[in-house]
């Protein structure tokens, strides 16, 4: 069987350019024409321009759900997920949800969100404490 190496998110945008600066400024991602990608491709994003405001549509709560996200990525541990918020904090990002930790059965988990220039969510979650 044949393995998927990568996946992006296609994300429709109110302005190709300002939506590039964000993904490079704040988000430090390797931009190009098309592509907004991180930390080889661990977090990526297809950009594309709609031809109507109203064609951006932001995912709203599911079943069951107080909050919504558009792209949910990893990290490996809690301090690394701090790390990564005060740096997307520094570079002036749009906090949606501050860091918060759940304990579960198995574990904590602790997540943080931010939101694009479009108010796509964009939240990050570890579920490791250190190393």
């Amino acid at each position: 069987m044949s393995k998927v190496q990568n996946s992006v998110q296609v994300l429709l945008v109110s302005d190709l350019e300002i939506s590039k600066a964000f993904y490079r400024d704040v988000l430090e991602c390797e931009v190009t024409e098309w592509w907004a990608v991180r930390d080889e491709f661990g977090l990526g994003f297809k950009l594309i321009e709609a031809n109507h405001p109203d064609d951006i549509t932001p995912n709203t709560p599911g079943k069951g759900q107080d909050k919504s996200w558009d792209t949910y990525a990893y990290v490996e541990t809690h301090i690394e997920l701090d790390e990564l918020y005060k740096q997307l904090k520094d570079r002036g990002a749009k906090i949606n949800q501050v860091p918060e930790i759940y304990d579960f059965e198995w574990g904590s988990w602790k997540e943080f969100s931010i939101k694009d220039p479009d108010n796509y969510v964009i939240a990050f979650g570890s579920g490791k404490k250190s190393d």
